[in-house]
């Protein structure tokens, strides 16, 4: 038997994430509860949601989208009453997320999926708080902002059964976004590990002197950025390799000097005389910029990137 099709679905903690999430859900015309205990959560999650809903519109409104589809309430146990799938965006803090799903936990029906956004914890970490059905907790982790960026991780934990992934693959897919799987749980996942190590050659390279900020900035956003957009390392490894692909490649003078680049490649933590000099390169960096306008601009060329993505069969 299939599962049944979910149309419900609460979002836990309207933050920066979590009113992104509400949004994408409310623009594929599911029904939204969401919950939050902080003052004024109501309010700004439905201004978040009315500042998002013109790049939902420009993308394409599921039938039914309306952001008068959003219920809130700050009970948690009323808000996951009726839910078929909860996306859970609480602080990044151990306690708080165990304290937080031994509470969805017991509120929820059985069938319930319990996914975290968390960009660090594991599922594993989380769902042993759950005494009742801890085989329905899962990793959902999404790319800022969710309302956005298509990619979303997923893994189960230690006791997630894999009907639950599979599950929680299939009701991603249906909405429009891109997940991937994990099969092995890891701290920081696939994307943020991917980023965190580039982000400290980054800083390695301003703290050895070797470029400034704005030209390691610009090394990234006009070079190799441009071809990450469009695929990943190893496709685009492979079209280096001329005619014979990625296998070809490894057996190149080239690809020895990539691994004594590895080799030469640097530890470096961000002290606070680091950290002062990024902070300075970037204020020199946009020092002509208005902040706001750089987020809009920026989310305009992702949505008609994601477009032009969209329209070709000749990218994965």
């Amino acid at each position: 038997m299939s599962a049944p099709t979910i149309d419900r679905v609460t979002v836990v903690a309207t933050g920066v994430i979590g009113a992104s999430w509400a949004t994408y859900f409310l623009a594929q015309g599911l029904e939204v509860t969401a919950t939050d205990p902080a003052p004024g959560a109501e309010a700004l999650l439905r201004a978040s949601i009315a500042t998002h809903w013109p790049a939902m519109e420009a993308a394409g409104l599921a039938p039914g989208a309306s952001p008068d589809r959003l219920r809130f309430t700050t009970s948690l146990e009323a808000a996951v009453e009726a839910a078929q799938f909860v996306q859970e965006n609480g602080p990044e803090r151990l306690d708080l997320k165990r304290e937080l799903f031994l509470r969805l936990d017991a509120a929820t029906s059985a069938d319930t999926i319990l996914a975290t956004s968390s960009s660090t914890l594991t599922a594993s970490e989380i769902q042993d708080s759950c005494a009742r059905h801890p085989e329905r907790v899962v990793l959902g982790h999404p790319f800022n902002p969710p309302h956005l960026i298509p990619l979303v991780e997923v893994a189960g934990g230690r006791a997630t059964s894999a009907e639950v992934v599979q599950r929680t693959l299939s009701f991603y897919r249906a909405i429009g976004k891109h997940p991937i799987r994990l099969r092995k749980e890891v701290r920081g996942h696939v994307a943020n590990r991917l980023q965190a190590a580039l982000w400290q050659e980054a800083f390695h390279l301003v703290a050895s002197g070797v470029a400034s900020v704005a030209d390691v900035d610009a090394a990234i956003a006009h070079g190799p950025g441009l071809r990450w957009a469009l695929l990943g390392p190893f496709l685009n490894l492979h079209l280096s390799g001329g005619a014979g692909g990625i296998g070809e490649l490894f057996n190149k003078p080239l690809w020895q000097a990539v691994e004594a680049i590895w080799r030469d490649l640097d530890r470096v933590s961000v002290d606070a005389e680091l950290a002062a000099r990024v902070v300075v390169g970037v204020r020199e960096e946009i020092s002509a910029l208005d902040p706001q306008e750089m987020v809009t601009r920026r989310d305009a060329v992702l949505q008609a990137l994601l477009r032009l993505k969209a329209e070709t069969n000749a990218l994965p």
